[in-house]
């Protein structure tokens, strides 16, 4: 099994990428802070686990923690390094259910900066930036092959 430590150097920024099965299909959680969508994620330091402040980070943005890591805890797909060199991991969990109890970070001036949609696969190719793209065609390939 690949360590799950971040490599010296690295800038990565972790989340999940939360799927919930609605009886007919799968659907994303895609949220939004300010102008920009995204799945809920944070910054890694050195010496922490990324899997766990990625289920952390869920955790506090939405209230889910019972996400069930039903493709595996080493499984994950990374976006291209951005300018900067940084990168953002994802994760893939499932959630039994769509009750999101959406947590505003503190200090922020505007809860109207904050929502979440649970999305098809086809709509999150639509409202998330295309430097997603790769996450979410790992994702799709995920969900079509079936948890482990």
């Amino acid at each position: 099994m690949p360590s799950s430590r971040l490599p010296p150097n690295k800038i990565l920024s972790c989340g999940v990428v939360v799927v919930h099965f609605d009886g007919e299909r799968y659907r994303l959680l895609a949220m939004r802070s300010f102008a920009s969508w995204d799945f809920p994620k944070a910054l890694v330091t050195s010496g922490e686990d990324p899997l766990q402040i990625a289920l952390e980070e869920v955790r506090e943005a939405t209230g889910f923690s019972d996400l069930e890591l039903n493709w595996g805890e080493d499984a994950f797909r990374e976006t291209l390094p951005f300018e900067d060199g940084s990168v953002s991991r994802y994760y893939l969990a499932q959630s039994k259910t769509a009750e999101v109890t959406l947590r505003v970070p503190p200090g922020s001036d505007s809860v109207e900066d904050f929502e979440y949609r649970w999305v098809t696969l086809e709509e999150a190719e639509d409202i998330l930036p295309p430097r997603l793209a790769l996450v979410l065609d790992w994702v799709g390939q995920q969900l079509a092959s079936g948890a482990r």
